[in-house]
């Protein structure tokens, strides 16, 4: 009985892990946001938000990382208890680079 309580304590504490950032879906952002910019101006908009999520995507990879060494170690996922999840910064990010990907073929942009 007391393996059958540890197993399920352990799978209680891997469900708070933080995801790695290939398996969170984007959140659908309108391309309407982005169609009254310009083509250059949607190219600067694609590179920042681009180099934004690499930014939040690495946070979230050493968040999941980190959970996966707590629950390891002491049993907690370390990182999501004390704010190092991410998740919604990349699936934001994700919806925007696609909204503005969307917006640029609209256009015609190269």
């Amino acid at each position: 009985m007391k393996k059958i309580a540890i197993l399920a304590a352990f799978a209680a504490a891997l469900a708070g892990c933080a995801k790695r950032p290939d398996a969170i879906v984007p959140v659908d952002i309108p391309m309407s946001a982005y169609t009254n910019l310009s083509c250059e101006q949607l190219a600067q908009e694609q590179v920042k938000e681009q180099q934004n999520l690499a930014a939040v995507s690495k946070a979230q990879n050493d968040a999941a990382t980190g959970d996966a060494f707590g629950v390891f170690l002491i049993g907690v996922p370390m990182s999501s208890t004390f704010g190092g999840d991410k998740e919604g910064q990349v699936a934001v990010t994700k919806g925007k680079v696609q909204a503005i990907e969307s917006a640029r073929k609209s256009k015609g942009c190269q």
